[in-house]
């Protein structure tokens, strides 16, 4: 009996190291938006968290929600720079998330200001 539950346990316990490594290390896709940066605020009672809005579409209609990792800096600095600007980010989406990162599933990896096309020039 005593030999069952050393098994037990020590399978329950890789098991859940191997579902946490492939949530933290797995990404479920890749990609880019682009689009009005309208809001990114530090926010959570816990766990502090970078989130973001943008907005694709005129007037709000198309909304894209992401988050932005602490270990980001540079990229933090930046959204804080170019909130209200025309922006293009580059994305993972993950499978899952924990509270620790944030609110959604997209992480921000890269982000740069480019020319609005709603622009009159």
């Amino acid at each position: 009996m005593r030999k069952f539950l050393f098994i037990f346990i020590g399978l329950l316990i890789i098991g859940l190291a191997g579902y946490f490594a492939i949530m933290y290390y797995a990404t479920y896709s890749e990609g880019n938006r682009s689009g009005e940066l309208i809001k990114f605020s530090n926010k959570g009672y816990v766990f502090k968290t970078w989130e973001g809005e943008l907005s694709q579409g005129i007037a709000g209609a198309q909304i894209f929600k992401f988050s932005v990792m602490d270990s980001e800096p540079k990229i933090i600095e930046q959204m804080k720079e170019l909130q209200g600007e025309y922006v293009k980010i580059t994305y993972v989406e993950r499978y899952t998330t924990f509270a620790w990162w944030g609110e959604t599933k997209y992480y921000v990896t890269e982000v740069v200001q480019e020319d609005s096309p709603f622009k009159v020039r």
